[in-house]
């Protein structure tokens, strides 16, 4: 399973679910008295289902440093535990859900039907589509490089990262009944006045620091010279970047589509 750190969750997950959380209506948060967060990281998601929800609600990840960080968060509770084997016995939650959990499994059905054996009503997954991620940029080159890297990620991790609503199937895969599956686009802006993230996010496309982390799977996903020559239009793309930053013209839209899927046990 892929891990992620602190600042990663915290800025990618930034905002989600501020603008609207109409997507979510089939999970009837308000009507709900215990659920699981699965894979809760540092509790984003567990968050919005404490405020939505007069629930106890749990948040359970394997990572006990980005629990600990969770744990900090009022009105949640939280076990270390793995997704595919839960500490909770059966029919212990009446909701047990995960946000961009199920990308990072590489038996995601496994942990589907560990969900429905502690749920004696519904279990709900919010999994990114990242094969249709829409990207606009100041830079010309940035949404073009971003797309070809992006394709090549998936082709080259050993994960599914675009299941979208594929999710679908393994719900019913796990023997889940399926409920309905709703869309929501969870925007992220890079605009003056840039912080610090934005101006080190800048550097390290100028570096090529960021695709270098990835470089295992990005060369699965492209052959060497394709690699070699991704990375030097990504430095001159990045160098572009900071350019603009330092001008103060540099904007960034970035726009993630998550399929949020209900069924019920």
């Amino acid at each position: 399973m892929r891990r992620f750190s602190e600042s990663y969750l915290r800025r990618t997950r930034e905002g989600m679910w501020d603008d609207s959380r109409a997507a979510l209506a089939d999970l009837d948060l308000d009507g709900r008295a215990r659920i699981l967060d699965v894979g809760c990281g540092t509790g984003e998601f567990t968050r919005v289902l404490a405020e939505a929800s007069d629930a106890r609600v749990v948040g359970v990840d394997a990572d006990t440093d980005l629990l600990s960080v969770a744990a900090d968060r009022a009105g949640i509770e939280t076990v270390a535990g793995d997704a595919t084997r839960l500490p909770f016995a059966v029919d212990s939650f009446d909701l047990v859900v995960c946000q961009a959990l199920l990308v990072n499994l590489p038996d995601p059905t496994a942990a589907l039907s560990e969900f429905a054996r502690v749920s004696s009503d519904l279990v709900a997954t919010v999994e990114p589509d990242n094969a249709a991620v829409g990207v606009d940029s100041t830079v010309e080159a940035e949404a073009a490089l971003d797309r070809r890297v992006r394709d090549a990620f998936r082709e080259g991790v050993a994960t599914d990262v675009a299941l979208g609503d594929r999710v679908r199937g393994l719900f019913v895969d796990a023997g889940l009944s399926v409920v309905g599956t709703r869309r929501y686009h969870h925007r992220k802006l890079t605009e003056p006045p840039y912080d610090d993230h934005d101006v080190r996010s800048a550097a390290k496309k100028a570096t090529g620091e960021g695709l270098d982390r990835h470089e295992a799977d990005l060369r699965r996903g492209l052959d060497d010279d394709s690699y070699e020559s991704v990375r030097r239009e990504w430095r001159k793309m990045g160098r572009e970047v900071v350019q603009q930053i330092r001008d103060g013209e540099y904007r960034r839209a970035e726009v993630v589509p998550f399929d949020v899927t209900t069924g019920r046990v």
